[in-house]
């Protein structure tokens, strides 16, 4: 009996060990139950190296993604970030191209969340695009060794600039994924302008927003934002150029495109953007202003739009412009420099170092000229503005709060009331403005604020916008702005 027992025994805890033997791995799962049994059987595997990489494929993917908050919609507004939608809906972008690209490409979460500056916390900041400088004379730059080690003394410029332009790739390409027809308008730039703060990593004047978002219909061609109560939705009819900037240490990114949801209106489209391209191939270092205004001219004027089976020409609108970027100056200030869009008689010269936004707008049915008309939204900081005594208590106390939240830089009514005032660091929740419009409008008539209504064409025609931000670099000319998606 007693060896009975033991032999009993020792079966007993030789099937103990090969228990131990066959999962040496803890039996506590995680709250999803499958990463431990992956790692227990990635370790029965043993040497089978490849069985151990089929089964650590498969606890990666049976990982919980975590979710990402999704902001707060207001209700009404027609925006759903919850329909998964990551394709612009409208024409004009490039073929093939998806709003989410950069979760693949640089590990940013959808929608995205994380500051641009903590993406790119262990590594340099993508470069944009590299073209040569116009003219012949120029045709050195690009090889000359001795150029590029200029362009590496502003590095940390560049820097900056390269952070600013992936914040707004990523802030319009999320955007892109939830314009459609019916949208609030109102709401829609308050989302893009909070997503801006967000990636940008919002910090008072040195990061955050470089000017209101511009959401101008149809005949309306630039300084559109809906003010406070303007209701004003996007309908499927609707030609609207998105325009916004972000800014790191006053260094500003310009960049805009045209959201049309109707095929009729793809040559006009094409015609903006094919002339900023033609404007930015042939801007380079001592290439005079007016050569570059001709070659956008010539490829806006060989375009035509089928209108109800007639042809109708696309014109560039001849008194707006691309001009100078300087920090905290979206004009470039005092001095700033105007890339025309039409051949005139400018011979003033681009210069090394100068940062430029051209734009082209283009317009169908109409004169090709805008005015000023309808109700302004856009102010800044008259740069060429003398000393002024100011005798009204409130409007020394509004000039105060835009030179604490804005500096030099373009706001809009919206902003001042927003509970931050238009920057919680520089205001927290006690920046908000009220019954400031008195205020305001002393200040414009004393010169030191500058109103900037909204630029219209005739009533009835229709108006397009393609936008780049790039820089003269010693060597060659980077376009910043450049994306996947224009």
């Amino acid at each position: 009996q007693q060896q009975q027992e033991q032999e009993q025994e020792q079966r007993s805890e030789a099937t103990e060990a090969e228990a131990v033997t066959a999962c040496p791995c803890p039996t506590e799962t995680d709250a999803d139950g499958a990463d431990a049994d992956a790692e227990a059987a990635d370790k029965h595997a043993g040497a089978d190296g490849e069985g151990a990489a089929k089964k650590k494929k498969k606890r990666n993917k049976n990982k919980k993604k975590k979710k990402v908050a999704l902001p707060p919609v207001p209700e009404g507004s027609g925006i759903d970030l919850a329909d998964g939608n990551r394709a612009p809906r409208f024409h004009g972008l490039n073929e093939g191209y998806t709003c989410d690209w950069m979760c693949n490409k640089w590990g940013q979460t959808w929608p995205p969340t994380q500051p641009v500056a903590s993406v790119f916390a262990d590594k340099p900041a993508p470069v944009g695009e590299i073209q040569e400088h116009g003219g012949d004379f120029n045709r050195h730059r690009i090889g000359s060794a001795e150029l590029r080690a200029m362009d590496m003394l502003n590095e940390e410029t560049y820097q900056k600039l390269r952070l600013a332009s992936e914040c707004h790739r990523q802030v319009r390409s999320w955007a892109q994924s939830f314009i459609k027809p019916g949208i609030k308008l109102a709401d829609m730039c308050e989302l893009i302008e909070n997503k801006n703060r967000e990636l940008v990593g919002e910090a008072g004047l040195q990061a955050g927003i470089g000017f209101p978002t511009g959401c101008s219909l149809d005949h309306v061609a630039a300084h559109y934002t809906p003010n406070a109560g303007d209701d004003t939705r996007l309908e499927a009819h609707n030609v609207m150029k998105l325009d916004f900037g972000t800014q790191i240490d006053g260094h500003i990114i310009d960049s805009a495109f045209t959201v049309s949801f109707d095929p009729k209106w793809d040559k006009l489209l094409e015609a903006s953007r094919e002339g900023t391209e033609a404007g930015i191939k042939a801007a380079g270092i001592d290439v005079r202003l007016c050569d570059i205004g001709e070659a956008i001219q010539e490829v806006v004027e060989s375009y035509e739009v089928e209108i109800n089976g007639k042809l109708e020409p696309v014109k560039p609108i001849r008194n707006l412009s691309g001009h100078t970027i300087t920090p905290y100056n979206i004009h470039g200030g005092v001095g700033g420099k105007s890339v025309p869009l039409v051949k005139n008689g400018d011979n003033t010269k681009m210069e090394e170092g100068e940062m430029f936004a051209i734009e082209v707008f283009t317009s169908v049915l109409g004169r090709g000229y805008v005015v000023e008309d309808m109700e302004c939204s856009h102010y800044y900081r008259n740069p060429y503005a003398a000393h002024t005594p100011i005798r009204l208590p409130a409007s020394r106390k509004l000039l105060g709060h835009i030179n604490k939240t804005f500096g030099m830089l373009p706001f809009c009514r919206r902003w001042l009331e927003r509970d931050d005032g238009g920057s919680f660091t520089a205001n927290q929740n006690n920046g908000k403005q009220t019954r400031y419009i008195g205020a305001l409008k002393n200040l414009c008539d004393l010169d030191i604020l500058t109103p900037n209504p909204p630029l219209v064409d005739i009533k009835g025609s229709y108006t397009a916008q393609f936008e780049h931000t790039f820089i003269l670099r010693p060597s060659c000319k980077e376009v910043l702005s450049r994306g996947d998606d224009y």
